[in-house]
């Protein structure tokens, strides 16, 4: 079984539930109460995101939480963001905005090749993201014994066309979360630290 997890897709899912401390989620954790482990192993899981280089806060807190999911055997596959200049059509001010790219592509092309390998029977996307389509159709037209398991995030709906393309539909809900939060400190097999909570992800005490 593999996991394929659309980073930001759930981060703002999960931004808009107002707890942050919820954003220190333990991925392994939190997929396994979708799955029934007498019959399944979640074999592998890859997180697909982007660094928001500008923003030094942000930007140090997603480093802290690329490290803690890596350490936990977790995949990280990282995108970019592109500069676009936009402005105004009334008072011709310029500003400079940001747009992630390559999350989608890479979901999609390492569900598809991880298919053709044949390294999973059972496939679970965690988005809510229309433009995966696609992928699931093509996916499920290549690989019709293969099971993909579409998962929302946290307060989020299916859209139409992804639960007509998905074999199943589950959603993450705050409960999975609140059980699957990662320590404070992460260690490796050593004891050598890895990564350290950002204090803004602490939990109520």
């Amino acid at each position: 079984m593999a996991c394929f997890v659309d980073g930001f897709n759930l981060y703002h899912a999960i931004n808009d539930l107002g707890c942050d401390y919820y954003k220190w989620v333990n991925l392994r954790k939190l997929l396994e109460f979708f799955i029934d482990r007498t019959a399944h192993r979640l074999v592998s899981i890859f997180y697909f995101s982007a660094f928001a280089s500008w923003l030094p806060g942000p930007y140090a807190r997603h480093q802290q939480y690329i490290k803690a999911l890596r350490a936990n055997g977790v995949v990280t596959v990282l995108g970019r963001f592109k500069t676009k200049i936009l402005n105004c059509r009334k008072c011709g001010c310029e500003w400079s905005a940001h747009e992630e790219k390559e999350s989608d592509v890479n979901i999609a092309l390492w569900m598809l090749d991880r298919a053709y390998r044949n390294e999973y029977d059972r496939g679970y996307l965690v988005s809510s993201d229309s433009d995966l389509v696609p992928a699931v159709k093509l996916l499920r037209k290549r690989f019709p014994e293969k099971v993909v398991k579409a998962i929302a995030p946290p307060e989020r709906r299916h859209g139409k066309e992804i639960a007509q393309v998905a074999t199943s539909l589950a959603s993450i809900k705050k409960v999975h979360l609140a059980r699957s939060l990662l320590p404070a400190r992460i260690y490796d097999s050593s004891g050598k630290l890895i990564a350290v909570r950002p204090y803004q992800y602490a939990p109520p005490e």
